[in-house]
């Protein structure tokens, strides 16, 4: 026997129960799923697939946790790349092994390529490059008047340009914008951004080039103008009106519906801005109603938190999943496919995480209980053992054979 094995573990892959197996990995890769001899299991413990989480952000101060508009400004490249590790480690700690930034830049394509490499430990991390206008939600998360300002594109040309530019750099996804936003500053979340010849140059490079393209909506006029696009899947998707739910589940077309954040957000989260407070305040009229029916109807949310470690932490993606199969009346396992297999398949990484399977990655929890079948025992105080990457993150290992 090579490689490192468990004995005798429940084992939950991502799609149903295997009952107890022995799970061996070599080189980060798991090679063997197979029926244990055991009779019974040697512990309360089982193995679920890493989580994904398909929408964090990851540059913001990893030391203060508190909202700081003039952070990413004033910070040389080279620091914030060390608290987008910090970050991206703190999630890993918390059983989240794949990660997907969706505002990513060269700091970030950096510290995936260190973690691809093996050069520091930590989970996978794949970045979106934004693509949005002038006086957009992404440009309007710094201030106006300020100089330095993250590129944005104006014209269907410069949108293919900027889509090229960040393929160039490192991306796997592309991310739009179909309405203003909450967070950023002097917006309104019902503004149009973009217009339709540039979403569609935007989304028709993005293609050409193999990348997936993810769409910031809040609104039901954004969300028609995603979909119009051509967009791979909608983030937040507040405002959805019944007959998109039909299309949205009608199409499989994935949504990071994105809830702690904003439940965090109503409930007046420290450091909010008061010009959020009130978008915030203004959306929640119609979110939590909309977005149960969403779910009721079908629709398929995967799990997107837009975790940034001020109004969700990295290591809160537990409690999102919690939270998603309360609001959508969802069983344990239909919850735990949204964050794992599902949450996968829906960024293109089906075949790499996800699922626990020979073939696949060693990334994989190990807890008390059996989530599966209890949606409680999903939680960060049960996690013993965190593995990515075939390396062991945090915890240690029940009693292997090597």
């Amino acid at each position: 026997m090579t490689g490192t094995t468990i004995s005798g573990i429940d084992v939950w892959d991502g799609h149903q129960s295997l009952g107890l197996v022995d799970l061996t990995w070599e080189a980060g890769m798991i090679t063997s799923v197979t029926p244990s001899d055991r009779e019974a299991p040697a512990s309360g413990l089982s193995v679920i697939p890493g989580l994904v989480d398909t929408h964090v952000h990851l540059d913001t101060n990893a030391i203060s946790g508190k909202a700081d508009r003039s952070w990413a400004l004033i910070t040389p490249p080279e620091e914030r790349s060390l608290h987008i590790l910090a970050h991206a480690q703190r999630a890993v700690r918390g059983g989240v092994t794949t990660l997907r930034d969706l505002a990513s830049d060269t700091c970030h394509f950096a510290v995936s390529r260190a973690l691809d490499a093996g050069i520091v430990d930590g989970p996978r991390l794949y970045g979106a490059g934004p693509v949005g206008m002038t006086a957009g939600h992404g440009d309007l998360f710094t201030p106006p008047h300020y100089p330095h300002r993250p590129a944005t594109a104006d014209s269907p040309d410069e949108c293919r340009k900027l889509v090229r530019t960040w393929a160039r750099a490192g991306a796997e996804s592309i991310k739009i914008y179909t309405s203003g936003g909450i967070l950023s500053m002097g917006d309104k979340v019902t503004w149009r951004n973009h217009t339709d010849a540039e979403l569609a140059a935007t989304v028709d490079e993005a293609h050409a080039l193999g990348m997936l393209v993810a769409a910031h909506s809040h609104t039901a006029e954004g969300i028609d103008r995603a979909l119009a696009a051509g967009a791979d899947s909608i983030e937040h998707g507040t405002g959805m009106t019944p007959e998109q739910m039909r299309v949205l589940a009608e199409r499989n077309i994935p949504v990071g519906p994105t809830l702690l954040i904003h439940e965090r957000l109503e409930a007046g989260a420290e450091g909010i801005a008061d010009d959020a407070r009130e978008k915030s305040a203004e959306m929640a009229r119609v979110r939590g109603t909309r977005l149960r029916d969403a779910g009721r109807a079908g629709v398929r949310f995967v799990l997107g938190t837009d975790a940034n470690g001020v109004f969700t932490l990295f290591g809160d993606q537990m409690e999102e999943v919690r939270l998603m199969a309360e609001l959508f009346g969802w069983d344990a396992e239909r919850a735990l496919r949204a964050a794992t297999s599902d949450a996968a398949d829906s960024i293109n990484l089906g075949g790499l995480v996800g699922t626990i399977r020979a073939g696949m990655a060693a990334d994989f929890i190990v807890v008390e209980g059996r989530p599966w079948e209890d949606i409680a025992a999903l939680d960060t105080a049960r996690i013993r053992a965190v593995v990515a990457r075939g390396r062991v993150q945090a915890g240690a290992l029940p009693v292997v054979v090597a």
